[in-house]
């Protein structure tokens, strides 16, 4: 059989949003979990009809009270180990701090848990930084969930966020990790950020961080930087993606960031080109592609999701 299915199961609880077209939360991190041999247990943190960068949107929203419920009910049969917890975009605090609650419990079923975290809290528009979620989600970040995660995602502005220092340098950057290491998380990777690629300005930076404690208490860090083609369009969806795909190759290359962080970031390119190349097929000439034409080419992907060919190399650091 399948490299995969000569593996034990490996059972990921993903706490995140769900649209009934489209993809973005757990319609973009499901797929490519089970595509690359994961067991994928969602919770639709909402669920709306298609994600809110359309001109209309409905739908529900679960609150920590149901989020516990559902807890509860995987409780009770016993099937509440995992072996990986991923969450993404959330908008209330009570539902943040029910999920560190969940993953607090879910580790002390399995202390091999690993929690991954995108601390999704905001972005940069022309250099200029603002929050899409309400103010009071940062402290919660900051001082409870960070904590006990395992791998962050955050971009360049979440990390000045967490950290509260600004990052103008590479230097700067690497210093950030540092200081997120220091707040819990042994695997930390910016995602993009607006530092000056050497490959040119065509290029999107990123920069992982993983630190490792031997047995003997000495630390080793690795660090890389991934420079990827800009691609030129506003998608939705690529965060959540990213996240799932860089749990997946961390679980199969547990101490290579480097070889982790290229085969995310190639499938990503993978995904995100065809997307491009579809969505202005469908716009037709001089259009430009809408919301639906834009959303992600998943199931076209799987075989590049599956084995990326590595169109991206890290510089290691």
């Amino acid at each position: 059989g399948s490299a995969a299915a000569m593996e034990p199961e490996c059972r990921v609880l993903s706490i995140q949003s769900h649209v009934v077209r489209g993809y973005v939360g757990n319609k973009a991190a499901t797929f490519p979990l089970q595509v690359l041999g994961f067991e994928v247990d969602t919770v639709n943190s909402v669920q709306f009809s298609n994600h809110t960068g359309y001109a209309h949107w409905k739908g529900q929203v679960l609150n920590s009270d149901e989020l516990h419920e559902l807890y509860e009910g995987l409780k009770l049969n016993k099937v509440n180990r995992y072996d990986y917890v991923l969450t993404g975009y959330t908008r209330d605090t009570s539902f943040l701090a029910m999920v560190v609650d969940i993953v607090q419990e879910l580790k002390q079923q399995n202390s091999n848990l690993v929690y991954v975290c995108d601390p999704v809290m905001g972005d940069k528009w022309n250099g200029e930084g603002s929050m899409y979620v309400p103010k009071d989600l940062l402290p919660v970040y900051r001082d409870k969930v960070v904590p006990v995660a395992d791998i962050i995602t955050p971009n360049q502005f979440e990390a000045e966020l967490l950290t509260g220092r600004k990052i103008y340098t590479e230097k700067d950057a690497l210093e950030v990790m540092d200081m997120l290491h220091a707040m819990g998380p042994e695997t930390v990777v910016i995602t993009s950020s607006d530092l000056q690629a050497p490959l040119g300005n065509d290029y999107l930076i990123a920069l992982g961080s993983h630190r490792k404690t031997k047995a003997d208490g000495t630390r080793i860090t690795q660090r890389i930087r991934v420079e990827s083609p800009k691609v030129d369009a506003v998608f939705v969806g690529t965060g959540d993606l990213f996240a799932a795909m860089l749990l997946a190759w961390t679980h199969k290359h547990p101490n290579n960031l480097k070889v982790a962080c290229e085969k995310t970031v190639s499938a990503m390119q993978h995904v995100l080109q065809r997307t491009i190349k579809s969505a202005k097929a469908q716009a037709g000439e001089g259009n430009k592609p809408n919301s639906a034409q834009l959303e992600l080419r998943m199931v076209q992907s799987k075989k590049d999701i599956e084995n990326p060919e590595i169109i991206v190399k890290a510089t290691v650091l």
